[in-house]
């Protein structure tokens, strides 16, 4: 090669700590692999399940059904003149986004060991592409609810502007307590049996089956647990403004979004050496 063509070629220089320094624009580069991995899960998801997409539709049709039931008719709790079902099914859409987010983020290094193990590449891109899948079923039942909200009460009011802003927070709690999980996993797999039973919980100490503003002894406390801020707030959104939002329970729950993504992505870069060694 003539000395002239090798000179105007670059040098590839490999420095101690250079990944780390670069990972953020890594983790850009890569973007292209966290649309790939979120495809992958979304076809998987689909295209090997008998009902396809109805398995979006059938569950939470079940749990409105059981939790109108449960909610609505044993306990009669107050519905303030929306009815009961409707207040179930829009507080199921950001419930079901959330655990849908939660369980892929938390549950996504151990099911793509064999990435890990063997090919370089920002891990944080695995719990991030898990978030499409919670997107897609999302997306399918927010389609198919708007139209049987409008029919039982009308044309959706200016509120349903302000719902990406709830879907983004939602997204952001699941994330945040994604990386934790899902980076205590990988050393500690008893943390797998952790993830349904906190969802479990937190089906009941979340305002889904119910209205929180008609618990006014009770809304402060429920008001800890950022979900609720979330629930309340798309279910204001989707009901054009018929519900009400605890603004401190808002506020309550942006902080803690913040921090819970804030220290999970702490926790996660500081364990991720880790990972192809021990999963």
């Amino acid at each position: 090669m003539p000395s002239g063509l090798a000179a105007e070629q670059p040098a590839l220089v490999l420095e101690a700590g250079r990944a780390s320094a670069h990972y953020w624009r890594d983790l850009w580069r890569y973007r292209e692999l966290a649309a790939f991995l979120a495809w992958r899960d979304v076809k998987v998801r689909y295209k090997q399940a008998v009902l396809g997409v109805a398995w979006a539709v059938i569950q939470p049709a079940v749990q409105t059904i059981l939790l109108t039931f449960v909610f609505g008719k044993l306990a009669r709790m107050p519905d303030g003149g929306v009815p009961y079902a409707l207040l179930v099914l829009c507080g199921l859409l950001p419930w079901q986004l959330f655990t849908s987010a939660f369980s892929g983020a938390g549950n996504s290094l151990v099911g793509n060991s064999h990435l890990i193990s063997k090919v370089y590449f920002p891990r944080l891109i695995v719990p991030v592409a898990s978030l499409g899948v919670a997107l897609v079923d999302f997306t399918i039942m927010l389609t198919l609810s708007i139209p049987v909200i409008m029919f039982m009460l009308g044309p959706p009011g200016w509120q349903l502007l302000l719902l990406p802003a709830f879907i983004l927070l939602a997204l952001v709690i699941a994330l945040g307590a994604g990386l934790w999980i899902t980076a205590l996993t990988v050393k500690f797999r008893d943390f797998r049996f952790i993830t349904p039973f906190l969802l479990q919980i937190g089906l009941f100490v979340t305002p889904v089956g119910f209205r929180p503003d008609f618990l006014p002894n009770w809304r402060d406390l429920l008001a800890l647990n950022p979900l609720s801020a979330v629930v309340e707030g798309m279910r204001w959104c989707l009901l054009a403004g018929r519900t009400d939002i605890h603004l401190s329970g808002l506020f309550t729950s942006i902080v803690t979004a913040a921090l819970l993504l804030v220290t999970g992505l702490w926790y996660f870069r500081r364990t991720e050496r880790q990972f192809a060694d021990v999963i």
